[in-house]
């Protein structure tokens, strides 16, 4: 869920939760105090009207005992003057918090309540008019709200009996429902923000929380973490790139510490590599100079020893700046179209020169159309060649030494295999012989030379052509390389469409 989203419903349930739970509990807060005041004040109505109007809540509190006063003055007056009667009323009342006052021909025969004087004293005070049923309000210090009941009987012209109701202690439900409602607000309140801080917590904080966690992670140059990732927000997609940028800079620093490692290796090797024949090359010019070279033959041979070993040292620079140039995708190619059979007739016969020379059989079998031709880099794939051939003569260990040149071809694919009956490769090392750097027995590969990145040269070549390259070895009798290129096929005309 987008954030923008999250926020839209936060929002949203911001506003409709607090009411719909406000709502739930004002109705559960009002039945429950319903049911209080008829428990308390008898009272037989249902509205809620009750509390919210304090004058329908006033009048119907002591409504039955109103009308049941009125009905006694009216058909029994006598018992206003019984006082059993009048303090079993005054009970009942008194349940309700009020009290009963009767006054007669202007004094007061019963008082219900010690401050009865206090309110008649007001009473006497007020001018009635016509409507002397009128319920009477009286402020000051007693909040009281009167209701008059006048009556005659024997021997009294002027009867009144008074209901006093004390509005400061009737129905205290009142403060108790405020408080519930305020609590309940709070409550509320508090409730829905401690949920939606607990929500934004986890959906926000709890994220930024493991990106810094990240970031001082890799600023103290730790990278082996992962950052756990849930949900589909922007900051989930955050995370997940951040972590993405994680693994690429801890991929580039397992890189850049492999370069390094092979960039030793090959110093290593080249420094070892180059001292051998620059050793050698010393030792004949000291030879020379200290007069130890008595005749033409000796000299010659000197000289001519001095001159090999100059140049495996140049092949050992050129390798190492063509190695430069692969490490940065450099390498010079010039792709033609070549004819197979042309091109390998001339590389076996100058190797034929060569490999004689050091006593190699060279064998050339050729089984492919003449007119076959691929797209190749004359010189790189020279280079392949020589590189492969220099493999398997450095390794030369039988008396009758031989090289073998199989050419083949399918419909799609020229294939060249280079077979030697060498010293082969242990099982172990076949998997790692394209690797840079690789040398399979250290101590042999450093007696025979070699920089141990020839054969990744050739890997590399044969890749940019489109090309594979295998290998099969039997350790104790030799080797073979098995090449494979894409033939080149001309794609005929289209015929050219004539409209009449």
């Amino acid at each position: 869920m987008k954030l923008s989203t999250k926020l839209k419903i936060s929002f949203c349930v911001l506003i409709v939760l607090p009411v719909l739970l406000f709502s739930m509990a004002l109705m559960g807060l009002t039945a429950f105090q319903m049911r209080e005041l008829k428990a308390i004040y008898n009272t037989d109505s249902d509205s809620y009207d009750m509390l919210i109007n304090s004058t329908t809540l006033l009048s119907n509190l002591c409504r039955t005992e109103y009308e049941r006063l009125g009905e006694t003055a009216e058909n029994m007056p006598d018992m206003l003057a019984n006082e059993a009667f009048l303090d079993t009323f005054n009970r009942d009342l008194s349940k309700k918090s009020a009290f009963l006052i009767v006054v007669e021909d202007g004094q007061c025969t019963y008082s219900g309540n010690e401050i009865s004087a206090e309110i008649l004293s007001q009473l006497t005070r007020i001018d009635y008019g016509e409507n002397e049923n009128a319920g009477i309000y009286l402020g000051g210090d007693y909040q009281m709200l009167v209701k008059t009941v006048p009556y005659e009987r024997n021997g009294v012209k002027d009867g009144t009996a008074y209901i006093v109701m004390q509005i400061q202690k009737i129905v205290p439900q009142f403060k108790s429902l405020v408080m519930d409602v305020a609590i309940a607000i709070i409550l509320i309140l508090v409730l829905v923000s401690a949920m939606f801080n607990m929500w934004i917590y986890r959906q926000t904080v709890s994220p930024i929380k493991r990106l810094k966690l990240a970031t001082y992670n890799i600023k103290n140059g730790n990278l082996d973490f992962d950052i756990e990732v849930k949900g589909h927000d922007e900051i989930s997609e955050l995370c997940r790139d951040f972590d993405d940028m994680r693994k690429r800079l801890k991929e580039n620093a397992e890189e850049t510490v492999r370069l390094d490692t092979e960039n030793k290796i090959l110093i290593s090797n080249i420094s070892h590599d180059l001292k051998t024949p620059i050793t050698a090359i010393k030792g004949y010019v000291e030879g020379i100079m200290d007069g130890v070279v008595d005749s033409d033959e000796k000299m010659e041979r000197y000289i001519r020893t001095i001159y090999n070993k100059a140049c495996d040292m140049d092949k050992l620079i050129n390798e190492l700046t063509f190695y430069s140039k692969i490490d940065t995708d450099r390498i010079p190619y010039n792709f033609a179209r070549i004819n197979v059979t042309d091109y390998f007739d001339d590389c076996t016969e100058e190797l034929g020169v060569e490999l004689e020379s050091e006593g190699i059989e060279l064998i050339y079998d050729n089984r492919i159309a003449p007119d076959t031709r691929i797209i190749a880099d004359v010189e790189q794939l020279k280079r392949v060649i020589n590189n492969i051939v220099s493999n398997s003569v450095k390794y030369m260990d039988k008396p009758r030494k031989r090289i073998s040149f199989l050419l083949d071809e399918d419909d799609d694919y020229v294939r060249i295999d280079i077979e030697d009956n060498g010293r082969g490769i242990a099982g172990k090392d076949i998997g790692h012989i394209f690797d840079r750097f690789y040398r399979g027995d250290a101590s042999r590969s450093t007696a025979q030379g070699g920089s141990g990145i020839g054969l990744s040269i050739v890997r590399k070549i044969i890749d940019d052509h489109g090309g594979m390259i295998s290998v099969d070895s039997v350790r104790g009798e030799g080797t073979a390389m098995h090449i494979s290129l894409l033939k080149y096929k001309e794609t005929p005309p289209r015929p050219k469409r004539i409209t009449y």
